[in-house]
């Protein structure tokens, strides 16, 4: 008897124990959305669910009519996953197939186009305008091209002018741009330059941007499988940059068959034969990771972001040399990191992520004794629980949180 009673004793101290730890509080979640998600085929609702079981929350396709469309968001409704329509009647009846879907429960946005050329914003800008004329509950998606596309694909030379013109002409409710930065042993020299670009001009027109995490088989110059490490890279380093929307790309493998671009992108969390790889359970760990860190990234603000590192830092971005009152030392010995601070209501968070997706590098990290630590649950530690000196895995993030100053 007094065996049992020692052994409940204990639970109920444990149980304490975990009910006291302090976890973080948050308005919402950011979105996570699948590209190129379930084909019209396999629109069933266990295939549904397997995605939401990876953590996908939005999800596109384009469909051959509005009948698949009204089907697919059937099952969508059913399993929980909002979607992002598109069929040729968008644009060639946008008035009744906006009527028809309008109200549905599981519509979150219409999609436009994909990477379109200056020529192209104006008529999009109207077309947009005739959709949000009947409906302004739903957002309308046009995706930007990468900074290193050419004055050929973006029809003018400077792209800034191009960004500009498409938040100018569009009525978009976030920016969206696409860039594939991890190569087999690089990154990609004008990445971080992108995300400073694309990041301050949403910022300018009051609105948030999404960005992109590569989730497949892309071309040769591309890491193929896609690794935890690289994604993490991608994904932490849009989410430092204020990202408030990570679209994975894709979900489903895309052969050259049926992609719209003619690549060939097999590999996917989905194989085109219709099995997980494994990718699909590190693109699930990866989902987790932001829903659990959503008490950081969701609705924060940036305050700087800057790179460390020796040698040269990215084009277009700026060296760290100060920190925050409440952080006394952030030393990286040399090794190239990112590191942002965000602001998000009554805390603010030093995120450092490791843009060395192949290997781990040493920091230092210690404040004062308002510091706390954030691990990947969303649990909350002081950070003088820790070393002041750790190791930080490839493309991996460090978060610490302290208090706002009050302005």
């Amino acid at each position: 008897m007094k065996k049992i009673v020692y052994i409940s004793l204990l639970l109920s101290l444990f149980v304490g124990y975990v009910n006291a730890q302090e976890k973080l509080i948050s308005k919402g979640e950011i979105p996570i959305l699948a590209w190129y998600s379930i084909p019209f085929n396999e629109t069933t609702a266990e295939r549904y669910l397997e995605m939401k079981e990876a953590g996908i929350t939005y999800q596109f396709n384009g469909y051959s009519n509005a009948d698949e469309v009204q089907k697919a968001l059937d099952v969508a409704q059913k399993t929980g996953i909002k979607m992002v329509i598109s069929c040729p009647e968008l644009r060639t009846d946008p008035e009744k197939t906006v009527r028809r879907f309008m109200n549905h429960p599981a519509l979150v946005g219409y999609h436009l186009q994909d990477e379109p050329s200056f020529g192209q914003l104006k008529g999009l800008g109207e077309w947009g305008r005739q959709i949000q004329a009947i409906d302004k509950k739903h957002f309308c998606y046009v995706n930007l091209f990468p900074n290193h596309a050419d004055s050929t694909q973006l029809g003018v030379k400077d792209y800034m002018v191009y960004v500009r013109e498409y938040i100018k002409q569009i009525p978009v409710q976030f920016v969206s741009f696409d860039y594939y930065p991890i190569m087999k042993d690089r990154i990609s020299k004008t990445w971080y330059q992108n995300l400073e670009q694309v990041s301050g001009e949403a910022t300018k027109a009051g609105l948030p941007f999404w960005a992109f995490t590569l989730t497949t088989n892309y071309d040769e110059n591309h890491v193929t499988p896609q690794t935890l490490a690289a994604m993490r890279l991608q994904t932490y380093s849009d989410l430092a940059y204020g990202a408030q929307g990570i679209q994975y790309f894709t979900y489903w493998s895309a052969t050259s068959i049926n992609a719209p671009s003619g690549e060939d992108q097999r590999g996917a969390p989905i194989s085109a034969a219709g099995k997980r790889s494994v990718v699909y359970d590190r693109v699930k760990l990866m989902s987790q990771e932001i829903k659990n860190l959503s008490g950081v990234f969701f609705g924060s603000k940036i305050v700087t972001v800057r790179h460390t590192g020796k040698g040269m830092i990215p084009g277009g971005t700026i060296r760290l040399t100060t920190l925050p009152k409440a952080i006394k030392v952030l030393d990286t010995n040399g090794a190239p990191a990112l590191v942002s601070v965000l602001e998000n209501g009554e805390n603010s968070f030093l995120v450092i992520v490791n843009k060395d997706f192949l290997n781990s590098i040493n920091i230092t990290v210690y404040g004062d004794d308002s510091v706390k630590k954030v691990l990947k649950d969303g649990t909350v530690v002081p950070a003088s629980a820790y070393e002041n000196s750790m190791e930080l895995d490839p493309g991996d993030a460090e978060i610490f949180m302290f208090p706002t100053v009050k302005k």
